[in-house]
């Protein structure tokens, strides 16, 4: 989402910056969701929507998937995909987290973004409101995002924000955190991992 290059990853799918595919494994990260099956899920910020797919192999036939993101050749390019496969559970979706997410309210049971979150610099708590009216009252937000050290990769640090902070931004709009996970993302030297995940519940 850093800029409209126009890289195709692996899956084929035109995208703005490095994929995640390329660096994280998306299955890890949905398995310590521990996915009922039945969840309406959200894919905030699915760039090339390899999260989305994976989604769709965890969860039943009957479960709905949006795939949302504000780079419209993703979406186009998703769309196209899930017609010629037949795929009528994954909907990609035009729409911006911090301004409009183009569904109704409370109609999402789990809301993932894997490093989407630190782009939301100047307007996180517009996009916190956002994610929380689609989420299900009971619902969760799940965020992964890089560690606030320098990876040699990634966004400049200034854009990184620990868990600690991310906790705060959450609690001020009344979600409480639920789960928070430092061991995921890629291995760093000394045995450190990249990421973390940090997961809030809607009351």
């Amino acid at each position: 989402m850093s800029n409209k290059t126009g890289k195709v990853p692996s899956n084929g799918h035109r995208i703005q910056g490095r994929s995640s595919e390329s660096f994280i494994d998306a299955r890890e990260v949905l398995s310590k969701l521990e996915l009922q099956g039945d969840e309406v899920f959200l894919d905030a910020g699915c760039g090339d929507g390899h999260v989305s797919f994976l989604a769709r192999e965890l969860l039943d036939k009957e479960a709905i998937i949006y795939a949302v993101d504000n780079y419209e050749p993703s979406i186009e390019d998703m769309q196209k995909d899930v017609e010629v496969r037949g795929i009528t559970n994954i909907l990609p979706i035009l729409g911006d987290i911090t301004s409009n997410i183009p569904l109704d309210n409370d109609s999402v049971n789990v809301a993932l973004l894997i490093n989407v979150f630190h782009h939301f610099l100047e307007n996180t708590d517009e996009a916190i409101t956002e994610l929380k009216r689609v989420t299900k009252p009971g619902g969760r937000i799940a965020v992964m995002d890089y560690k606030k050290m320098d990876t040699g990769y990634g966004p400049p640090l200034n854009y990184k924000r620990s868990p600690e902070e991310v906790e705060k931004m959450f609690q001020k709009q009344g979600l409480e955190m639920v789960q928070l996970d430092n061991e995921v993302g890629e291995d760093l030297e000394g045995g450190v991992k990249s990421h973390y995940l940090i997961v809030f519940q809607k009351k």
